[in-house]
């Protein structure tokens, strides 16, 4: 069992302490987590740091600690932009860099990034494979339905070889289909509950058949949204409220996804995950950073270990 921890984002308006945040990392490294990662949400009321930069930063304080992004909804970027982003992050953290892509889903306000809602995955597609070919080929001839090259280069390539692990989102069984065809790992989300989550992994197991992929170099992982509370009412009271501001509104399934409570009402929440099918757990702590984080590496990760 791999076990990660998120990298706070949510900071408003001058409130990011610069030195606080660096403190925080070098902890997170210090407690043993194995990764950290971010999420991405360009648009939206909750005042949240974007990914690209806040790995690149958290790369800067730290020297073991891999970093990653699940997901970036990289139908929204441009391709050869993003390709080039992540090949230098990762030639600045020394190959720790993890990348998690999802095309979105429809409920994207995809006009305001100029992509055309019913071409969205198409996109996503096309993009993935442009920024696989930029990432590996000396260069890169492209003839595309959104995009072309011809004969161009980018230099230099991600220093991880042939390029840092791409997990895929989604929750779809065409999505989980799409994700064995093109990446090297499945993210659930932290919205998914675990019941639903099991039933992707079935998904995912019976599609690496079908392709006859190993399945032991496909892994799998799930985000978990925690909160460690002695008292579990105010626990799940206090996570519910955060969940809401993310979101923009009260879900029962995103709630039931959710773990809050004691230490033993975690351990053994967190163990039906894994056992449902995670070789990596993402804890993802929606308030009092620190402090969670400290709990867990206490009282959690040593009865996941």
């Amino acid at each position: 069992m791999r076990l990660a921890i998120s990298i706070p984002q949510f900071f408003a308006d001058g409130e990011f302490d610069a030195s606080g945040f660096a403190a925080h990392l070098k902890r997170v490294e210090e407690l043993g987590f194995e990764s950290a990662w971010t999420q991405e949400q360009v648009l939206g009321t909750m005042p949240q740091l974007s990914p690209i930069e806040t790995m690149t930063f958290a790369a800067a304080c730290t020297d073991r600690l891999r970093l990653g992004c699940a997901v970036l909804v990289t139908t929204l970027h441009n391709p050869v932009h993003l390709a080039k982003s992540l090949s230098t992050l990762d030639q600045l953290s020394r190959g720790r860099l993890e990348i998690g892509v999802g095309t979105g889903g429809k409920g994207r306000m995809f006009a305001a990034f100029g992509v055309e809602p019913e071409r969205f995955v198409g996109r996503f597609t096309e993009g993935l494979e442009l920024m696989k070919q930029l990432w590996t080929r000396p260069r890169v001839t492209f003839d595309g339905r959104f995009w072309q090259l011809e004969d161009a280069a980018m230099e230099p390539k991600p220093f991880q070889k042939p390029h840092p692990p791409i997990w895929f989102g989604g929750s779809s069984p065409a999505a989980l289909r799409r994700a064995v065809r093109h990446g090297n790992g499945f993210f659930g989300a932290g919205s998914s509950p675990t019941a639903q989550f099991a039933e992707q992994v079935r998904t995912v197991v019976a599609a690496l058949a079908e392709q006859e992929r190993d399945a032991a170099e496909f892994p799998i992982a799930k985000r978990v949204y925690v909160a460690v509370d002695e008292s579990p009412e105010r626990g799940r009271e206090r996570m519910n409220a955060a969940l809401e501001r993310l979101y923009g509104r009260r879900s029962s399934t995103i709630e039931a996804a959710a773990v809050a409570g004691t230490p033993e009402d975690c351990v053994r929440a967190l163990r039906e995950v894994a056992a449902a099918g995670a070789q990596r757990i993402l804890l993802s702590p929606m308030f009092d950073h620190a402090e969670q984080t400290e709990r867990l590496a206490a009282d959690v990760l040593p009865q996941l270990r």
